[in-house]
């Protein structure tokens, strides 16, 4: 018998397997002290939601963050305290160990992290990389750029039309 998603092998209900990254099979689990938030992340509706509660954001709070965005993903840099929250977004911090990535504050890969950030830029290059397990989304960071309102709000329209559809 096949063991596909849901799929009972000899009576055991097996739950899903966790998305790959890159192609790589990675398993997470709670990090014992968290990460220090740098980044908060967001993959479709949670992506959407994000950006509406960033533009709310004040001026001065909005400027200081940088940002980067796909047509169903948003990531935001920036101070802790500044990030803004939303219910299913991923927060990233720096493990010094993989520097190279902004791994999720709350989890740590089952794998030495320098290995797993080696095998990321060896497929993916340019550093650093948002690692999203629960999507098994990469997102390149390395070309953030200062979070303009003007910007923002044409990534919403865009991405709240293909959202609807």
């Amino acid at each position: 018998m096949s063991n596909g998603r849901g799929m009972r092998k000899q009576g055991v209900m097996e739950p899903p397997p966790e998305p790959a990254i890159a192609g790589l099979p990675v398993r997470w689990r709670p990090r014992a002290l968290p990460l220090e938030p740098l980044a908060v992340a967001g993959v479709g509706p949670v992506a959407l939601a994000l950006g509406h509660r960033a533009s709310r954001a004040e001026d001065a709070v909005l400027a200081s963050w940088s940002g980067v965005a796909g047509p169903d993903v948003l990531v935001l840099l920036g101070t802790a305290a500044s990030l803004p929250w939303v219910d299913g977004a991923v927060y990233l911090g720096r493990d010094p160990l993989a520097p190279a990535l902004l791994l999720p504050c709350a989890l740590e890969p089952d794998v030495a992290p320098a290995l797993l950030e080696r095998a990321l830029l060896a497929g993916q290059g340019d550093a650093p990389l948002a690692v999203l397990p629960a999507s098994g989304v990469l997102v390149s960071v390395g070309a953030a750029k200062p979070v303009a309102r003007d910007s923002l709000d044409a990534w919403l329209s865009v991405t709240g039309v293909e959202a609807a559809t």
